[in-house]
């Protein structure tokens, strides 16, 4: 049997690149299958009050990002974070990005607020904590998508840092062994990080920043590492098996 993965989705994909990129639980799938992992997937689309009837209805469980801020405290994220809690002590495996990175924080008594720096935009490096180990051997670090004006400004005290950069210093955080979370987009490839900052440009980022990012994503030598980022959460999604 393959792992049945619940993708808990708080947000989707701008209406203007919807039908070309798809949603952010799409990405997922296609990321997982480029990087060679056949999961079946069941979506629930949270923002809208869609929820699993169970913690144990899928094997692991995925949060993804979305355009909400975490601190509006609405009624659906409240229920999220009832959720998220009722997974760990299933003990099934959860992966949080971004948003899901930072509401699995405020649900174990972390602080997420807008960050003094400003806005994260386009192509980040984050430095492995020594000793992490996950992501290949001999990487040092790893480069990322990133779109984010709020982040964990105080981590839980039962996080452990895995990875971090100097505007993100808890770019990544894991709970035990159930709960593996990333500030930054995984899912996003280059082209769309690069058509998203510039959908972006001078509405809710500044032009300044997105012009910055955007003169990174144009490189030649722009790239991520999805791909090794892919197998580091895979194999963690699957740690039950």
């Amino acid at each position: 049997m393959s792992l049945k993965v619940g993708i808990l989705a708080a947000g989707i994909t701008p209406d203007d690149l919807l039908p070309e990129f798809g949603s952010y639980a799409e990405m997922f799938k296609r990321l997982f299958k480029r990087a060679g992992y056949t999961f079946e997937y069941l979506t629930f689309d949270v923002r809208d009050d869609d929820f699993p009837a169970s913690a144990k209805d899928c094997d692991a469980w995925i949060v993804t990002g979305s355009k909400a801020n975490v601190y509006e405290d609405l009624p659906w994220m409240r229920r999220l974070k009832s959720l998220i809690l009722e997974i760990y002590k299933a003990d099934l495996p959860t992966v949080g990005i971004c948003f899901g990175h930072q509401i699995i924080a405020e649900a174990f008594g972390g602080n997420v607020n807008k960050d003094p720096g400003g806005w994260g935009v386009g192509l980040h490096r984050y430095e492995l904590v020594p000793d992490t180990g996950e992501v290949g051997a001999g990487m040092t670090g790893f480069t990322l998508s990133a779109m984010h004006q709020d982040q964990v400004l105080v981590k839980p005290e039962s996080a452990k840092v895995l990875a971090h950069s100097p505007f993100c210093p808890f770019a990544a955080l894991q709970y035990d062994d159930r709960i593996l979370t990333f500030q930054a987009h995984p899912e996003f490839d280059v082209t769309f990080e690069t058509r998203l900052v510039e959908h972006l440009r001078g509405k809710s980022v500044p032009k300044d920043k997105a012009d910055q990012a955007l003169e990174g994503l144009t490189l030649p030598s722009a790239a991520t590492d999805s791909t090794a980022i892919a197998h580091w959460m895979a194999n963690f999604l699957q740690r039950g098996e």
